[in-house]
């Protein structure tokens, strides 16, 4: 008796779960036709059906994104970075190492020690520009002049005159052909004419000089390590033994004795101030 009451009860269960499935099933159904029925309406604005500021807020969105994802690469032009990372890497080369220290340790000591020789620019920029804008002080037609004068100004200081010379005479050549020529005398008399499609190429090019002139000095010591353990290998009659994987521990160990990351980084900081 007991055994068929818990089979009725079973049954009943089963049966109850069954029709939740098949009603489950009917509004699985049923959600197609529902979601066709609904439509999604985005106001721009708009009034009579003309809105002649939605495309210029669409177009200022995407100004935003585009400025927002090649910030990075922008402040890497504008700073210390170009001159450090290419140090680094030049150093990895004269010792002779290739993966070691690993790309991403170089990238991260040239980022703290460009953080480090640019917080001064950061600050000024940040007073003067970004913070008025938060506060609603200022517009950002106004504010964007502020936040780039101070890389401006150290760009400046360290371009070399006959790089900034260069581009300045072919960005007038492309734009000015037929003006007066004495606007360029003007624009290199006053720095703060000068535009900074010419400046931050300058710039660079001259952070690049600067970078190979500190790796050729790097690169002596090495040199000069390297052709004494060839020479010694060469007396011994060692042809075979290539003289690179011997003079490698040699180069490492004279590095550290010499100090050469907290020189190095010293001379880097300094080359900036």
């Amino acid at each position: 008796m007991r055994i068929n009451k818990l089979e009725y009860g079973m049954q009943k269960v089963l049966n109850f779960s069954t029709l939740k499935y098949v009603v489950m099933l009917i509004l699985l159904m049923l959600l197609p036709s529902l979601s066709y029925a609904q439509s999604i309406n985005i106001d721009m604005g708009t009034e009579g059906g003309v809105n002649p500021t939605a495309a210029g807020t669409i177009f200022k969105l995407v100004v935003v994104l585009t400025v927002l994802s090649i910030a990075p690469s922008i402040l890497m032009m504008v700073t210390s970075f170009t001159r450090i990372i290419v140090v680094l890497s030049l150093l990895r080369s004269a010792i002779g190492l290739q993966q070691t220290p690993p790309n991403i340790v170089l990238i991260s000591l040239a980022l703290f020690l460009t953080f480090f020789i640019m917080q001064p620019v950061f600050e000024k920029s940040y007073n003067d520009g970004i913070a008025p804008l938060i506060s609603n002080e200022i517009s950002e037609q106004e504010a964007l002049p502020k936040i780039a004068e101070p890389f401006r100004d150290f760009m400046l200081q360290h371009v070399r005159d006959d790089d900034l010379e260069m581009f300045i005479e072919l960005s007038e050549q492309g734009d000015n052909k037929g003006e007066d020529a004495s606007k360029e005398k003007i624009t290199k008399a006053d720095p703060k004419n000068v535009a900074y499609k010419a400046l931050i190429p300058a710039f660079m090019i001259s952070e690049l000089r600067r970078a190979f002139e500190i790796g050729f000095l790097i690169f002596i010591p090495f040199l000069i390590i390297d052709m004494a353990v060839a020479s010694v290998l060469m007396s011994m009659g060692m042809m075979m033994l290539p003289p690179v994987l011997i003079s490698l521990p040699f180069k490492i160990i004279f590095f550290v004795l010499v100090d050469g990351w907290s020189a190095l980084s010293e001379s880097l900081v300094r080359s900036f101030s």
